[in-house]
């Protein structure tokens, strides 16, 4: 990468972290593009070469989520390993990424923007139910291994997720609540398994 390429590349991070903040603080519909250069320490110029728009900016938002999202969903079924084990390390993932002050503050802007455009919510919500399919597809495979003996392995990771975010996500969110600290996170990490391995268990 040259110097003018890694140059461009921090004044795009530095465009989307002033982005960030200006729409948690002023909303979405009351940040200009304007407001956001001045934050970024940029042209406005600048701004509109990395992003053709404000919906443009809000798309790069959601991207980084997703691409979060993702790395804690790739998790495969392994038949030599215990459920419990697997399920464990599944779920530390996704507490740590929605522990993560960086993760949280995506989530915040992006919940916001939802709230007042119920037709973008509409399409983010689907994507949502696709970014968190990894559990599903884990759960599924469980069950055609005979680890698992569950109906409707969709709905158990439905549920499974509804726990986690019960108090690791929707308090931190909505609340500014701290995070659990680990102690706490072992406590629902060992309820959620649990509850898991004594209703699908075999």
């Amino acid at each position: 990468m040259t110097r003018q390429e890694r140059l461009t590349d921090l004044k795009r991070k530095a465009i989307v972290s002033a982005a960030i903040e200006q729409f948690q603080s002023n909303g979405f519909a009351n940040t200009s593009m304007d407001k956001i250069a001045a934050a970024a320490e940029v042209s406005k110029r600048t701004v509109y070469n990395h992003f053709a728009s404000k919906d443009a900016l809000f798309d790069e938002i959601l991207q980084q989520l997703w691409q979060q999202t993702k790395a804690a969903e790739d998790q495969r079924f392994d038949a030599a390993k215990g459920v419990d084990a697997q399920l464990r390390t599944i779920l530390q993932s996704k507490l740590e990424l929605l522990s993560q002050p960086s993760y949280l503050k995506l989530a915040r802007v992006v919940l916001a923007e939802l709230i007042q455009d119920p037709t973008r919510a509409q399409t983010v919500i689907a994507s949502i139910a696709e970014k968190e399919a990894g559990l599903k597809l884990w759960l599924r495979e469980a069950v055609e291994a005979g680890a698992l003996k569950c109906e409707d392995p969709d709905m158990a990771a439905d549920l499974i997720h509804g726990q986690l975010k019960a108090v690791a996500f929707w308090p931190q969110v909505t609340l500014g609540i701290e995070p659990p600290d680990s102690t706490r996170r072992e406590q629902l990490l060992d309820a959620i398994i649990t509850g898991v391995v004594r209703q699908y268990g075999v």
